[in-house]
């Protein structure tokens, strides 16, 4: 009798609308071939406390696509190469428990880990497929900076939210010829402030890749005062910068972090702007409000998509790859060709034309 395959999921880094898309997908994609489905719940977390893994049925799983977050739960401080542990003594140090993993892994007999994740978790995926753990990867972030796919899914469901924030904004900076600066999440790229800032009408927008003089940004402020427009909106990534200065971090070097914790550009920028110009400025951080509710039409189906794709890979043994869309298609790519690598916004990307061509200021 053939052997039936187990299959385990799991969800890491930050959360983005389209997971459960994926659970959903793989569960009944997998069940259609008679494989069964095991969560791991807390990124790698039930790879080290094996109570925290879910059997997973079509019946569970059942319409959860249209559901934010993730059921498994999700963490950026599950990296088992660099795990914080408390000692004997209650000091935190950071340990490499990654055998333990694969340990676990094959106590349980998995025949391999669907991993959902932004570039950090899939280097995780990577780095435990080279100890000898199948791995498939499933792209994720709301910045849509994963190299070698043309988009990930949460990406549309965070550009539309601050697409609405912004188009909110404008009737409230008119009525008080006001200065609002909306701060937008993007650590290293700039796609979701770009996209929704040209989405939105903003006057200026502030990106990782070029960076900006707060001078050109208050001229061009009041070059629209000159021409009539007392109001103005500026739109920033959290991860841009001044020229020759340096992006805000607020985590401060925090224990077991994958990342740095950004935040206090818009701010900065607000104070800024209402010190050289004199106008009335105020900053809003729009946050975590891009990472939740349900996502998109959009998000929903290349969640769909990729979690089909992904148990497909598993069938044709496919170890130590990524789905990606490469439009109209999905494929996949090695994992090998994706890490240690952040998509950028290139200078010369059609969306930034369009946006100087239109006569929107980006600091320069």
């Amino acid at each position: 009798m053939e052997k039936r395959m187990r299959v385990a999921i799991n969800t890491g880094g930050g959360d983005a609308p389209g997971l459960n898309a994926v659970i959903e997908a793989v569960t009944k994609a997998a069940y259609n071939r008679n494989w069964e489905v095991y969560g791991i719940k807390n990124s790698y977390g039930g790879l080290l406390n094996t109570d925290d893994i879910m059997r997973l049925t079509p019946e569970n799983v059942s319409h959860i696509s249209s559901i934010g977050g993730t059921i498994l739960g999700t963490t950026n401080r599950g990296n088992p190469f660099q795990m914080p542990v408390t000692n004997m003594a209650g000091d935190t140090e950071i340990r490499d428990v990654s055998d333990k993993v694969v340990e676990n892994f094959r106590r349980l007999r998995f025949d391999c880990l669907i991993a959902v994740g932004g570039d950090g978790s899939l280097e995780i995926a990577y780095n435990l497929f080279r100890k000898g753990m199948p791995v498939i990867g499933v792209p994720k972030t709301i910045d849509n900076d994963i190299q070698k796919t043309v988009i990930t899914f949460g990406f549309d469901t965070a550009v539309s939210i601050a697409t609405d924030a912004i188009d909110r904004l404008h009737s409230t900076a008119k009525s008080h010829d006001r200065v609002m600066v909306v701060e937008v999440m993007g650590r290293h790229a700039g796609w979701i402030a770009l996209n929704s800032g040209l989405s939105g009408s903003a006057d200026v927008i502030l990106i990782p890749e070029i960076p900006f003089h707060i001078g050109k940004v208050c001229d061009y402020i009041m070059e629209l005062e000159l021409r009539g427009q007392r109001y103005a909106i500026v739109v920033v990534a959290e991860g841009a910068a001044p020229a020759g200065g340096s992006i805000v971090d607020k985590g401060q070097g925090e224990i077991g972090r994958q990342h740095m914790v950004l935040g206090g550009i818009g701010e900065y920028l607000a104070k800024e702007i209402a010190k050289k110009t004199g106008k009335d400025t105020r900053s809003l951080v729009l946050g975590h409000l891009q990472r939740g509710g349900s996502p998109t039409t959009f998000d929903r189906l290349i969640a769909l998509r990729f979690g089909a794709a992904a148990v497909r890979m598993i069938e044709e043994k496919n170890f130590g790859t990524m789905v990606a869309l490469d439009p109209p298609h999905v494929k996949m790519v090695p994992l090998e060709e994706v890490i240690g690598q952040i998509k950028n916004v290139p200078a010369d990307h059609d969306t930034v034309k369009t946006a100087r061509e239109i006569g929107i200021s980006l600091g320069e």
